[in-house]
């Protein structure tokens, strides 16, 4: 999705994975941070900030439906409304944050 949104030629699965890669730094980055400052334990801060972020930006889903370059193409569906995307998308975040905290 994230690739297709930056560029349309061959290269938007690459494109898509270096935004989910920069994203998944900035995410480490403001978890380091939060670690730092809040006394809360790694598992719990880092599931309850995967979860906050997917709460947070699930909405941005309005503008995907409406603008994105690939939208009504084959497998990409109308988000903001699909329950079934906005489970996936939670327990993928859930299971994100529960991975960081263990490692953390």
């Amino acid at each position: 999705m994230l690739g297709k949104g930056v560029t349309r030629g061959r290269g938007w699965r690459a494109a898509g994975l270096a935004v989910h890669t920069v994203n998944g730094a900035l995410f480490g980055l403001a978890f380091h941070e939060a670690r730092r400052r809040l006394p809360i334990g790694p598992r719990k801060l880092a599931l309850g900030m995967a979860l906050a972020e997917h709460v947070a930006l699930y909405p941005l889903c309005y503008i995907i439906d409406r603008y994105h370059p690939a939208r009504g193409e084959p497998g990409v569906p109308p988000l903001l409304t699909n329950a079934r995307a906005f489970a996936q998308a939670t327990w993928r975040l859930a299971l994100f944050g529960a991975v960081l905290g263990r490692l953390a």
